[in-house]
């Protein structure tokens, strides 16, 4: 636990990698709840920090049905959330100014044809 621990806190992501390797072939093997809690916990922090927002809130929450009240998985859950509506954002800030610069290209083309 304690190696899987430092590699997916890691800020090199290949070790971030590796510890999610790890933990998942050893989650199947857990042999309390706790133990079990523990892994996916850290499944959704490694998951989080190579950028799988998705993934990482999906495992935030099957450690909150485990334990709801646990105050670190709450606390990644809203940071979960938070990156993923800003992404959001970004995505939809994106999408609408290339929008803008089609519809801009096709306006300046049929004013040359005129």
């Amino acid at each position: 636990m304690r190696l899987s621990w430092a590699l997916v806190h890691s800020r090199q992501a290949e070790d971030v990698q590796r510890g999610i390797a790890m933990l998942e072939a050893s989650l199947a093997n857990s042999s309390s709840p706790l133990q079990q809690r523990e892994k996916i916990y850290l499944l959704a922090v490694g998951y989080y920090r190579t950028g799988e927002f998705s993934r990482s809130r999906q495992l935030v929450e099957q450690c909150l049905e485990i334990a709801p009240d646990w105050r670190q998985a709450l606390v990644l859950k809203k940071a979960v959330e938070e990156r993923i509506a800003k992404d959001g954002v970004i995505g939809i800030g994106i999408t609408a100014t290339a929008l803008g610069l089609i519809a801009g290209g096709i306006a300046a083309a049929l004013t040359r044809r005129h």
